[in-house]
């Protein structure tokens, strides 16, 4: 194979994923597991799809039938499908629903299913389901896949690894081209550059560098400003190489943030220090939000806590969710974006996130730099 083409995920990683995603379905009964989102399809097939643009409708794009571990996925061609996936299993792209249910009739076991899990719908593809699996009970796939990616297997959190290694790469060189009068636009301009320059050209957002508000917090001055030389710059930058996300995040400025002074960078390393010890398993998932309690902040608008992996992970920890999702209990294997977020009037904010791996042994920071050079 050359360089330029597409190659299916590690066996060992597609593998054990598979069998997760099975052992999950047997738990539940679940017969079949339609999938259209394209994290859940990446993490069944292993297939980076080439066609995932990004607003489309609901449709099948990946299908697992439990008894015989077959995999179906809509794909043109074969470039970056594993032999696993026999050639009869793709399923050209299409706009006809006459086709799409040609296809599904064609899993293994549609006739007789008698659970059917889907992690999306339209009113069309409804119609579709029901006269494919015809003796089958439809329910809800999407729970079942958040908890199964929930928590990483090894293999995934040296992916996640790799895509901050490239995230944090691009974000310094966005911190070295920092000085007077460059605008954000251009420091974004100078992560995409070496984004791309390290083989990857799907950043997690389009938003890298802004200037911190000194009158508000949680803003910005203004879209695209010019940095001056007293400003404090949130640089934050994720990207999603070989299906995984990863994101890190400091705060800048043209002669180093400690001239915001001591009380702010040791309510700043409190802040850390509490969401760090947050980040260890059994904990709930509500004790990142007590960090900022303790450290008398009040809690943010934003996540505050939010899984890496293949897309929006879970968990996801924010001031607004209901109780029963604040207090979901962290897990080892688990990988978190932790942001920490300390602001001052007419000085403006201290800002960090962090990619940490919850073991048993404790939090691991996925990220070269240490965490108290974060905003340093």
């Amino acid at each position: 194979m050359t360089d330029t083409e597409t190659r299916p995920d590690a066996a060992g990683l597609r593998n054990a994923r598979r069998q997760r995603v099975l052992e999950a379905m047997d738990a539940a009964g679940i017969d079949i597991l339609i999938s259209g989102r394209e994290p859940n399809a990446r993490y069944i097939a292993g297939v980076p799809r080439l066609w995932i643009n990004g607003s489309r409708p609901f449709g099948p794009g990946c299908v697992i039938e439990r008894a015989t571990g077959s995999i179906h996925i809509v794909s043109t061609w074969d470039e970056g499908v594993p032999a696993d996936i026999p050639h009869e299993n793709l399923h050209g792209i299409t706009f006809n629903g006459a086709n799409t249910l040609a296809w599904l009739t064609k899993v293994e076991g549609a006739a007789t299913a008698k659970t059917v899990a889907t992690d999306g719908l339209m009113p069309s593809t409804l119609g579709l389901v029901r006269k494919a699996f015809p003796a089958a009970e439809l329910v809800d796939g999407e729970q079942l896949m958040r908890t199964v990616r929930a928590v990483k297997l090894p293999d995934e959190i040296d992916a996640i690894r790799h895509a901050v290694r490239i995230a944090e790469s691009a974000l310094l060189a966005a911190e070295g081209a920092l000085r007077a009068g460059v605008t954000e636009r251009q420091l974004t301009g100078v992560f995409m550059s070496h984004m791309a320059e390290a083989g990857v050209t799907t950043p997690s957002t389009q938003d890298v560098a802004w200037i911190t508000s000194r009158t508000r917090p949680w803003a910005r001055t203004s879209r695209d400003a010019a940095v001056g030389a007293d400003d404090l710059v949130a640089l934050d930058g994720g990207v999603l190489a070989d299906g995984y996300v990863g994101e890190v995040g400091w705060t800048a400025a043209i002669d180093g943030v400690a001239k915001v002074g001591g009380p702010l960078l040791a309510k700043w390393d409190e802040l850390w220090e509490g969401l760090l010890a947050a980040c260890r398993p059994g904990n709930p998932a509500s004790a990142l939000l007590d960090a900022y309690a303790a450290a008398g902040l009040p809690a943010p608008p934003m996540p505050i806590g939010r899984g890496l992996g293949n897309g929006n992970d879970m968990p996801l920890v924010l001031a607004e969710l209901p109780a029963t999702a604040k207090d979901l209990r962290l897990e080892a294997g688990m990988v978190l974006a932790v942001t920490a977020y300390v602001w001052a009037d007419g000085v403006g904010a201290l800002y960090g996130k962090a990619p940490v791996a919850l073991t048993d042994a404790g939090p691991e920071l996925l990220s070269v730099k240490p965490l108290r050079e974060l905003r340093s």
